[in-house]
């Protein structure tokens, strides 16, 4: 027997319980761009950034921010910000930002060309496909929005990103499926990461984060300074003097699922009670980074889900990771964000 929702019967239109709202932004650097409101019908709401790949930015808990935001928060795309850092210009950090569709990583540079910080698709706007409201009946409860993103040239690769985002009104939580799909002609490579940012107040000294799985550091000495057997780097410190300006480290995680054959990882604040999941499979995504950048005033730690370690084709390529998909072939990714208090 189906159980009858609290509202039914007690409400004449469902935006009153649930539901997405479509806009646009009017004022500042992010004007003109496509965003939509989800409100789960729970404590949580988020904000879909239809024109940066139906990425999401603000995201919220009741009262409590689980997303960091940058400087420059939400900004119009920039779908020319293909060289070097320039992907950090259009950063708005969020609660996801994705970086591919075929280079995660560093800038670099080979026989096929220049490539430049974490790929091109969070700059490129989606064409939506579908925008699914609430109905009032227990078996209405599901609302999605879903769209396509097209990275592409001519002689070049062309991967298509398909994504909905789906929620039941109600539950404080969502479910994000990602298909990428080669339009073209000939192999391209791919690469996809889930950089998921999190900061205050979900994220304040004292908190935790949480996976299972034994983690390494890049190899550098910055990051060897904060991911070692000495240093209890799963808890969140006080802002750092040695992150300010370009301070960070970063950890690869080699994710191990639980017996239900989901991998999670995520942020508790035992203070708020409040806990920030996202569950993906390991069959899809093998890897995962701890990004923490605990500089004074741009206080975050990213969990980062991906095909690859942020490393680049070149470093993919060279340890035989290198996803190449043949014209026609597509991969199915999944995420499940929950957040509990």
């Amino acid at each position: 027997m189906t159980k009858h929702p609290a509202w039914q019967g007690k409400v004449s239109n469902m935006a009153q319980v649930a539901g997405i709202e479509l806009c646009a932004m009017e004022d500042g650097p992010a004007r003109g761009t496509r965003v939509a409101w989800v409100n789960t019908g729970s404590p949580l709401r988020f904000k879909v950034a239809v024109d940066r790949a139906l990425d999401i930015v603000d995201a919220f808990h009741g009262a409590h921010s689980l997303a960091w935001l940058s400087h420059g928060g939400l900004v119009a795309p920039n779908p020319a910000a293909i060289a070097g850092l320039e992907w950090l210009r259009t950063f708005a950090g969020g609660l996801l930002t994705t970086c591919g569709l075929t280079h995660v990583g560093p800038p670099e540079t080979d026989e096929n060309g220049s490539r430049g910080l974490h790929g091109r698709v969070s700059n490129l706007p989606a064409s939506l496909e579908t925008v699914r409201q609430p109905g009032p009946g227990a078996d209405e409860s599901e609302m999605l929005i879903s769209g396509t993103v097209r990275e592409s040239r001519v002689f070049g690769p062309c991967l298509e990103l398909h994504r909905t985002i789906a929620c039941r009104a109600g539950e404080a939580g969502f479910r994000l499926t990602d298909r990428v799909t080669n339009r073209g002609n000939a192999p391209s490579p791919h690469m996809i990461l889930y950089h998921c940012n999190f900061g205050w107040p979900l994220v304040d000294e004292g908190a935790r984060l949480f996976w299972r799985g034994a983690c390494r550091p890049r190899p550098s000495e910055q990051d060897r300074a904060v991911f070692n057997e000495s240093n209890d780097y799963k808890r969140c410190p006080a802002p750092l003097p040695q992150h300010r300006g370009t301070g960070e480290a970063c950890g690869f995680v080699t994710p191990e699922p639980e017996t239900d054959g989901w991998c999670r990882a995520g942020v508790r604040n035992e203070r708020l009670g409040l806990t920030a999941q996202v569950a993906f499979r390991k069959e899809q995504l093998p890897c995962l980074a701890n990004w923490q950048h605990w500089g004074p005033g741009e206080y975050v730690t990213g969990i980062e889900p991906g095909t690859n370690f942020p490393i680049g084709q070149k470093g993919a390529a060279g340890e035989g990771t290198l996803i190449m998909l043949a014209p026609g072939e597509a991969r199915t990714y999944e995420l499940v964000f929950t957040v509990t208090a």
